[in-house]
């Protein structure tokens, strides 16, 4: 694999799991909420309005672009197990950054995950 390649699977990954955690920020800040009739409305313009929600969902655009990009370089078989990477970013980066455990159980499914990656980009 090229090295544009790497650089297109990992920035699509890196775009993706960045994604994921500025919506958790966002909902972090607006609270816990459910939808319903009478709701609707003041909830959506608040999701729609949260920065970090704007913003996650700009990374998930992004990442969408790139990972085409990285699809038509990289065997489907190969680029998406890749996304792969994104579950120990943001296990690592949840820990971090809000503070959820991360117990041993999840840090040896994180190791089984990484060893697979590697297995099959290696075939």
């Amino acid at each position: 694999m090229s090295a544009v390649s790497w650089i297109l699977i990992l920035s699509g990954v890196m775009l993706n799991a960045v994604a994921q955690l500025l919506l958790k920020a966002g909902t972090n800040s607006i609270g816990t909420f459910a939808f319903n009739a009478n709701n609707i409305v003041p909830i959506g313009f608040k999701l729609a309005t949260e920065p970090h929600i704007i913003g996650g969902l700009a990374c998930y655009v992004i990442s969408v672009v790139v990972w085409i990009m990285a699809l038509s370089r990289v065997e489907v078989s190969v680029a998406y197990p890749m996304l792969s990477f994104g579950y120990v970013v943001n296990a690592l980066a949840a820990w971090w950054l809000f503070g959820e455990a991360v117990s041993i159980e999840r840090m040896i499914g994180i190791g089984v995950i990484i060893f697979g990656v590697f297995l099959i980009t290696r075939s």
